[in-house]
């Protein structure tokens, strides 16, 4: 199977030569030059651009204080839990509590516990809702920032550089995709 697709894509590579040849020959003819820097493909180093633009450094910033925020909180409440009931359990075993007032304390714990998860597990649902949505607000400012970028139609394929084996630096375009990000982020902000 393997060597049917690289038959078919090398055959295909000299079809496609053969028309491109004719084409480059044409445009030889009418003094036209083909650099790398004047292609009509493209990449994008789509994290820098996340990890650079101003959305993340702002708003990025403060949802991911929050996010460590709620979990060392949550974190730190857990740990008193497991103190309380090591303290209990301690004062229970030195015969220091009766069992009825230790059973008592122990249910008192459990649904002090229970409502925390609840709790715990609201706050978690809604923090991860906010990451889904700001990431989405993020991946759309690129897209958008990708689109503007070449607006003008000058690139018939822009690629994200994960993509990428090897590719000549005149091809990239991040700088101006960020460029570009942060201006309709600073428009949207505005508004």
């Amino acid at each position: 199977m393997k060597k049917i697709f690289v038959f078919a894509l090398a055959a295909a590579c000299a079809l496609t030569a053969c028309t491109t040849n004719n084409a480059a020959q044409d445009e030889k003819a009418e003094g036209a030059t083909n650099a790398i820097g004047g292609s009509d493909i493209a990449y994008v180093h789509a994290e820098q651009v996340i990890a650079e633009c101003e959305l993340m450094k702002t708003e990025g910033t403060v949802l991911a204080e929050k996010t460590r925020k709620a979990q060392e909180s949550w974190a730190k409440k857990e740990r008193s839990f497991q103190a309380e009931v090591a303290a209990l359990q301690e004062k229970y075993e030195k015969g220091l509590i009766t069992t009825r007032d230790a059973q008592s304390k122990q249910e008192s714990i459990q649904k002090r516990a229970a409502s925390f998860q609840s709790n715990t597990q609201k706050e978690a649902q809604t923090l991860d809702e906010e990451n889904v949505v700001f990431t989405n607000r993020v991946q759309d400012l690129v897209m958008r920032a990708v689109r503007e970028v070449n607006a003008d139609g000058r690139y018939k394929l822009i690629v994200n550089s994960n993509a990428l084996m090897d590719a000549d630096t005149t091809l990239n375009i991040t700088a101006a995709v960020l460029a570009k990000a942060n201006e309709l982020y600073a428009a949207e902000k505005a508004e």
